[in-house]
């Protein structure tokens, strides 16, 4: 497995750009709060870490993770961020609910980012059993909202 005994979260500010003046929108899904909540602190964190102002990272919840696209899409349409972070965590289950949300969400994610000019970054787990969400909303390969915070800085200053 390419991300065994790795922490894929490591950063350097001093590569990043400046971010002092960016507005970050994150729409953060309610189901598997246990899951996102941790991806929610790693961004948050991340994004103060490298400066971004508190005052200028906004949060909305939205039901499930196949209602981030709406909420992205309605963040956008405010015209006042930079980069918006939609997180979610999809498990696998035993029916075929788990590929047609993935399909959904990556899908719409992919069309807002292609429609906008504002870059929309996933950060959705889509495991096979929670284990995996743990390892990767805080666990032992790190955290994925901390990734999607240092990406959210690089596209909102992509020149």
């Amino acid at each position: 497995m390419a991300t065994a005994h790795k922490n894929l979260s490591d950063y350097n500010k001093a590569d990043l750009p400046d971010a002092s003046n960016l507005s970050i929108g994150l729409v953060v899904s309610q189901w598997n709060s246990n899951i996102t909540e941790n991806l929610f602190k790693g961004a948050h964190d991340t994004l103060l870490d490298c400066g971004v102002k508190l005052e200028n990272i906004h949060r909305c919840n939205v039901p499930g993770s196949f209602e981030l696209v709406f909420g992205a899409k309605k963040m956008i349409e405010t015209s006042i961020f930079d980069a918006i972070i939609a997180i979610g965590c999809i498990i696998q289950g035993e029916t075929k609910h788990f590929d047609f949300v993935c399909q959904g969400v990556t899908s719409g994610i992919m069309q807002l980012n292609v429609s906008s000019n504002i870059p929309v970054i996933f950060c959705v787990l889509t495991d096979n059993h929670i284990q995996q969400s743990i390892d990767r909303s805080g666990g032992k390969h790190g955290n994925k909202g901390s990734e999607a915070a240092v990406a959210a800085i690089k596209m909102a200053t992509f020149a």
